[in-house]
C-alpha cells in the first residue's frame, strides 16, 4: 500500500508561543549582568539557602542538573572563598552537609540586588502593572517548577541519602 502524504496539522498559536519559552528562559540566564562564575555561585548559594533541610554535594548536583564532580568544583571554590562551610549532618553524622557562612549570605544578597537592578533596567519602559505581574508570574513559575520537579524526580530530593564521598567530609 502506498504511503499517503498527509500535510502536518497546523500548529496553534499557543504551541508556537510555548515552544519559545525554553529558549527564552535560557537567554534570560545567559544575559544576566553577572558573569558565569557569579551565576553558578549564586545558584549554589540559593539552593543551600532555600533547601527545606540539609543540603549535600549530591543534593546540589541534582538541583543544578549536573554531575557530582561538576558541583564539587563549584562548591570547593565557594568554600575557598569563605562562602560555604562543611558540617556534620545533624540527622546522620556520617554525612557531610553544606552551610552558608555569613560571607555567603552577604554574597547571596549582593547577587540578588544585582539581579534586581538588571530586572529594573530591562523592564524600565514597561507599564508598572505589567512589570509587577511579570515578576509575580516568574516567581510562581519558579515555585511551581520546583514542586513539579519534586513530584517527577523524587530521587533528586536533598533529603534522600546519597553517596557523598569521604573527600567531601
Amino acid at each position: 500500500m502506498a504511503a499517503m502524504n498527509v500535510p502536518p496539522s497546523p500548529r496553534s498559536d499557543d504551541e508556537v508561543l510555548f515552544d519559545q519559552v525554553g529558549p527564552a528562559l535560557s537567554r534570560m540566564r545567559r544575559r544576566s549582568s553577572a558573569g558565569r562564575r557569579d551565576l553558578t555561585r549564586n545558584l549554589v548559594l540559593n539552593v543551600i539557602a532555600e533547601a527545606p533541610g540539609e543540603m549535600t554535594v549530591g543534593g546540589i548536583a541534582a538541583e543544578m542538573g549536573v554531575t557530582q564532580p561538576v558541583a564539587s568544583r563549584t562548591i570547593a571554590a565557594c568554600i575557598a572563598d569563605g562562602l560555604l562551610r562543611r558540617a556534620a549532618s545533624q540527622a546522620d553524622g556520617r554525612r557531610t552537609v553544606l552551610e552558608l557562612t555569613e560571607a555567603g549570605e552577604t554574597e547571596r544578597r549582593r547577587l540578588a540586588a544585582e539581579q534586581r537592578q538588571t530586572f529594573e533596567h530591562i523592564t524600565a519602559a514597561w507599564d508598572p502593572a505589567e512589570r509587577r505581574q511579570f515578576a509575580q508570574f516568574l516567581i510562581r513559575y519558579s515555585q511551581d517548577s520546583a514542586n513539579w520537579s519534586a513530584q517527577h524526580h523524587p530521587d533528586d530530593s536533598s533529603d534522600a541519602p546519597n553517596s557523598d564521598s569521604s573527600a567531601e567530609r
